[in-house]
């Protein structure tokens, strides 16, 4: 069996691939930008690239395929992106149609029509009803908050536990839900499999109903915090959005719609999922919760929810020094391999930090959450690999050459854009050369008052980085 698998960079989608291939399905993944998938997979998936609603790219994908995982999906605060998911959907199912796929299948979002869903929760289950309308079969999953080291709903939880023993919390702490564990959602996609062809809808969920103050509190017991939570009615979505971007590394537009979808019960009421998947027994919130601490408080993890966001205002990859562009080049000669050099510079970010000038890093993440950006809270998927796409606290890899070369693309709020880029080479068995240069595309009189503003920092954060990257490669055996 041939399985397309859409959102393929995605959380649940890069967790879903090598699952499939493990048991023998022949893979096939579908990507806007395909090298953000070099290196992730076993050889043997395949990579088409093209844009979901460009109709000769979708024929490539689908050819020769018998199933496809639908696990696209915009994400805004503005209502743009049910429009967005709708023209996706009916290109796709339109394309599946032609293709003769025997079976779609599409995970959703818990919550029942009749109680007035938010935007965001109407779009996923609109999508589900423009899929089965093409005439292909649908099993359509439909879940409500996944537990998993990496999502967005567990690291706004996580985040805002751990950071406040007090919390103004809003009145929708005390909806009921019932969240799932992200093992047993990849577990009933791949069971979806086994089923008949034939339009399903399944409400899944874990074993418990929670509200998600008692979340909360459990998550500060297992941790061993002591928190207090008080409730006030003033809180609004898009308050209570801007006030988990200040806090979380989600920012406020992703936030919004999530949040305004807690506001809307999510408990399962059908029992289908049970009866077709005896074998699947969810698990319990905090067997699901202790198994994401774990995981999260691991050197590796196998995806993250900003995997899957490229930059805020993406305006372009790097391709090359061009007229205008402004740059801050420095090169050493390191008594070390290349190896180790390469080890160094990749290892950088994240819970290890900048090794120089980190309270600079981190005023500046300060200065560029406050503005609306990501900040530096978002991190590093792994401490061990990198790949392209990953995001990096506030920069995304944009080019990976292992042992060789980094370059990093500038996600904070800018007025141009910015890459910061590593390379190293061998001169021999125990030296190498590393240059380190800072690129700037200035936009417009803004953007050059801002590299000649903070140009005299460059000797502090840049001069002092190359020179830790060298000493660190040299102490190594």
């Amino acid at each position: 069996m041939r399985v397309l698998v859409t959102g393929a960079t995605g959380y649940i989608g890069t967790r879903l691939v090598p699952r499939l291939h493990e048991q023998g399905y022949s893979v096939r993944c579908f990507a806007r930008a395909a090298h953000r998938l070099d290196g992730r997979f076993p050889a043997e998936v395949e990579i088409v690239e093209g844009s979901i609603d460009e109709s000769a790219t979708l024929e490539k994908a689908l050819a020769d395929c018998d199933v496809a995982y639908y696990l696209v999906h915009s994400m805004s605060s503005t209502t743009e992106f049910a429009d967005a998911d709708r023209r996706a959907a009916k290109a796709f199912g339109a394309a599946a149609k032609k293709a003769r796929l025997k079976l779609i299948v599409y995970l959703g979002g818990l919550g029942d029509s009749r109680d007035g869903l938010s935007t965001h929760l109407q779009s996923r289950h609109e999508v589900g009803d423009l899929l089965r309308k093409s005439g292909v079969p649908v099993i359509e999953f439909r879940a409500a908050q996944i537990v998993g080291s990496g999502s967005i709903s567990f690291e706004m939880m996580r985040y805002l536990t751990e950071r406040l023993p007090v919390m103004i919390a809003p009145r929708w702490v005390l909806t009921r839900c019932q969240p799932i564990g992200v093992r047993d959602v990849l577990s009933y996609l791949i069971g979806a499999l086994s089923r008949p062809l034939e339009n399903r809808t399944y409400q899944i969920g874990g074993a418990t109903i929670e509200t998600y103050h008692g979340m909360m509190l459990r998550y500060a017991a297992m941790r061993g915090l002591r928190r207090r939570i008080f409730i006030v009615p003033f809180f609004t979505p898009k308050l209570s959005s801007y006030w988990v971007h200040l806090i979380t590394p989600v920012p406020a537009r992703l936030a919004r719609p999530l949040i305004a979808g807690l506001y809307n019960e999510v408990v399962v009421r059908d029992g289908a999922a049970a009866r077709d998947f005896p074998w699947i027994h969810p698990q319990t919130f905090e067997q699901a919760l202790s198994l994401a601490l774990d995981r999260s408080h691991s050197a590796d993890r196998e995806s993250t929810w900003f995997d899957a966001f490229a930059a805020q205002n993406p305006r372009g990859e790097f391709t090359g020094l061009r007229e205008g562009m402004l740059v801050d080049r420095r090169q050493r000669i390191v008594r070390a391999p290349a190896t180790r050099t390469a080890e160094i510079f990749s290892s950088l970010g994240g819970e290890r930090g900048w090794l120089a000038s980190d309270w600079l890093w981190r005023l500046r993440g300060w200065i560029d959450r406050i503005a609306g950006g990501s900040g530096l809270r978002r991190g590093r998927r792994s401490m061990k690999t990198l790949r392209v796409g990953d995001a990096l606290d506030f920069w995304r890899v944009e080019a990976y050459d292992a042992g060789r070369m980094l370059r990093l693309r500038a996600e904070m709020l800018l007025p141009g854009r910015a890459w910061l880029q590593f390379e190293t080479e061998s001169l021999s068995s125990v030296r190498s050369t590393l240059v380190q240069t800072a690129f700037f595309e200035p936009r417009g009189l803004w953007g050059y008052l801002y590299w000649y503003a903070i140009l005299p920092f460059h000797g502090i954060v840049f001069g002092r980085m190359i020179e830790e990257v060298v000493k660190a490669a040299e102490r190594a055996p």
